[in-house]
């Protein structure tokens, strides 16, 4: 049987997710969104933390209860562990049903992002098009709502996403076309996400509503976490200034309960 454990009582499992770097899991571990599921709420062995469609195990891999744990999915997960044992828990388990790739992390450092540089994609807006900051009228736009697991599903509601979350869009005309986001927040940072209608890219837009992200961020005095899903976004993350640490594999889980 598996528990969730409450806001107030995770910093017990702190110590099993010592080994991973993901600000996903401090977002949880802090309290500020997500899950946490145990085997036991007193003595913790084994965890499982989830934000958004984020997965992260950690613990005895070899306890009867981790079959347990790792269905407790949505139909739609990325799964991520940090040992040989738990990936291949991982296939047996969900055998036929993942499929395995790589996520690239980055140095988490301030140092590499320089101010001026980054400020100054934001001044090659091209013309027609608005930078605008995210507000609840852009929340109830078409493509806001057709990316509402990218942008608020791991918060409360799109009001909480306005109230502890941000970000910034580029609009063409009335349309929405691209937003760059707090896909998380965490003590002294956020998550980037980013989205742009397929109609509209290779304009550079998704570099400059990055930017304004990043550049509110660093007047805040938060750091802008970048973790790419794939070798486009490493790309724009190194033209930003952004240093990548390493790849990392990453299950896409379809599980029907």
């Amino acid at each position: 049987m598996i528990y969730k454990v409450e806001k107030n009582l995770r910093k017990k499992i702190i110590p099993m997710f010592e080994d991973m770097d993901d600000t996903m899991i401090l977002s949880c571990l802090q309290g500020h969104m997500g899950e946490v599921y145990v085997d036991n709420l007193d003595n913790p062995t084994v965890a499982q933390i989830i934000v958004g469609l984020f997965i992260f195990y950690a613990g005895n891999v070899k306890l009867d209860v981790v079959d347990e744990l790792l269905c407790n999915l949505p139909q739609d997960s990325l799964v991520i562990v940090e040992t040989e044992e738990w990936k291949n828990k991982i296939e047996e388990i969900h055998k036929g049903r993942y499929e395995k790739f790589d996520r690239y992390s980055f140095k988490q450092d301030a140092k590499y992002l320089d101010y001026n540089h980054i400020k100054s994609f934001i001044s090659k807006l091209p013309v027609d098009y608005e930078l605008k900051k995210i507000d609840e009228k852009i929340t109830k736009s078409d493509f806001f709502i057709n990316h509402t697991k990218d942008f608020t599903e791991q918060y409360e509601s799109v009001e909480d996403f306005l109230n502890r979350g941000f970000g910034y869009c580029i609009m063409h005309g009335e349309k929405v076309i691209c937003c760059a986001t707090s896909y998380s927040i965490y003590d002294g940072g956020i998550e980037i996400e980013i989205d742009t209608d397929p109609e509209y890219r290779k304009k550079g837009l998704a570099t400059i509503a990055s930017a304004a992200l990043i550049i509110d961020c660093l007047d805040r005095g938060i750091y802008p976490s970048w973790d790419a899903a794939n070798l486009n976004s490493v790309g724009l993350a190194k033209k930003l200034g952004y240093v990548m640490d390493k790849p990392y594999d990453t299950y896409y889980i379809e599980y029907n309960k």
